[in-house]
C-alpha cells in the first residue's frame, strides 16, 4: 500500500520533511515546558524539601478527623519520605500539624489532607465539614492554617450507608 504523500518522490521528500519539522518543533515544546514547570516549582513549598531551606515561618494546629462519624487516627511522619521532610507535616500520631516555609504562605486544611494522601475523591463532598475552634468552616478543605487554632473534619464517603445510624425497632 502506497501512503498519501508517498508515491511521488518529490511529494515524499516534502511530506518527511514535514513531519521532520513538526515532530521537532513537539519535542521542543515538550522540554520548554518541562523546564519552565521546573523553575516554577523550585519555589513552591507544596512540592519542595525544606530540609535545606532557612525556615522562619511556622505554624501549628490539632487537627481531629472524622470519616462516617469514626474517628480516623492521622499518623506521625507525615510530610517525610525518603530523607524530605515537607513544608506540611507530622511529628507525632496526636493530630498535632506543622505547617513551616521561608516566607508567610497561605497554607490551608487541604494542604494537609494532600500530603497525607487522604481519599478526598471517595467523600461526599456536599456533606463533608470543616470545623474551625467549633464553627464550621464556609471554606471546607481551603480553610487557613492558623497557629494554634483546632480543626475538625468531618467526612462522609460515598459508600456511606445512613440506615446503619437509625434503629427502626418500636421504642421499649
Amino acid at each position: 500500500m502506497i501512503w498519501p504523500g508517498m508515491g511521488d518522490p518529490r511529494k515524499r521528500k516534502a511530506t518527511l520533511r514535514y513531519l521532520a519539522i513538526t515532530a521537532a518543533v513537539g519535542i521542543g515544546v515538550a522540554a520548554g515546558m518541562s523546564s519552565l514547570w521546573i523553575l516554577l516549582g523550585q519555589n513552591d513549598p507544596l512540592k519542595v524539601c525544606i530540609n535545606d531551606k532557612d525556615v522562619t515561618y511556622r505554624v501549628s494546629a490539632t487537627l481531629e478527623v472524622y470519616v462516617d462519624k469514626e474517628r480516623a487516627p492521622i499518623p506521625a511522619n507525615v510530610g517525610f519520605e525518603n530523607g524530605c521532610q515537607r513544608s506540611v507535616y507530622t511529628t507525632t500520631d496526636d493530630g498535632v500539624i506543622h505547617a513551616a516555609w521561608t516566607d508567610k504562605y497561605p497554607f490551608e486544611i487541604g494542604h494537609f489532607l494532600w500530603m497525607w494522601d487522604f481519599p478526598l475523591r471517595e467523600m461526599q463532598e456536599e456533606r463533608s465539614k470543616i470545623f474551625v475552634n467549633g464553627v464550621e468552616s464556609p471554606d471546607f478543605i481551603k480553610t487557613p492554617l492558623v497557629d494554634g487554632s483546632h480543626y475538625r473534619a468531618e467526612f462522609i464517603t460515598k459508600s456511606y450507608d445512613e440506615s446503619q445510624e437509625h434503629d427502626f425497632a418500636p421504642p421499649k
